[in-house]
């Protein structure tokens, strides 16, 4: 059965101040996938708020840690574990800096690229080999520091277009599922169009 499991973690902070955050983009997608699925029933495990769906007869776990960013690999560990799910079935979808807003990017790995939540993944599953989801947020204008840049919201233009960026996101987080990560990185890297 765990073949046909699939575990979709997005990046993120917990609370209310941190809700509508450039950082909190992975919970966003997390989501708009849950809604997708009409995922039913929630509960916290591994430090982290789970929600699963069967579609198509693959079951389908969408998570999103509760630990803070810099900590959220031991979540994802946690439930990977716990759901002995090979870790081809993992997608990790995370804010990132360098990729401008509208844009994403499937990889089937790589470094953590200065993102704190990747940075610890990689730390806690002893590998940078995993499929992720990279969701741009564009570089912070002038000399304003990253830190400051990603616990923003997002500004009134981006705003308008993220729910196209969510909605082509999930579409690309589905066809991952359905059709494996090639297929995905074929039909969905890139640019939203503005």
């Amino acid at each position: 059965m765990t073949e046909n499991t699939y575990l979709i973690i997005g990046l993120g902070n917990p609370g209310r101040e941190y809700k509508d955050t450039r950082h909190n983009i992975g919970f966003m997608l997390i989501d708009q996938v849950a809604v997708r699925l009409n995922a039913r029933g929630m509960k916290l495990q591994a430090k982290a708020i789970v929600t699963s769906a069967l579609y198509e007869e693959r079951k389908i776990i969408l998570a999103k840690p509760q630990t803070y960013m810099n900590l959220s690999g031991q979540s994802v560990q946690g439930l990977l574990h716990f759901y002995k799910i090979p870790i081809e079935n993992l997608l990790v979808a995370h804010d990132d800096l360098d990729i401008p807003f509208g844009t994403i990017r499937i990889r089937p790995g790589g470094g953590p690229g200065g993102q704190r939540g990747m940075a610890s993944t990689i730390d806690h599953l002893g590998t940078k080999e995993f499929p992720r989801l990279r969701l741009g947020i564009g570089r912070p204008p002038g000399r304003m520091d990253p830190k400051d840049y990603v616990l923003q919201m997002f500004s009134k233009d981006d705003m308008k277009l993220l729910p196209e960026v969510l909605d082509r996101a999930a579409d690309a987080a589905m066809e991952f599922v359905m059709m494996g990560l090639n297929s995905a990185m074929n039909k969905f890297n890139g640019e939203v169009s503005k």
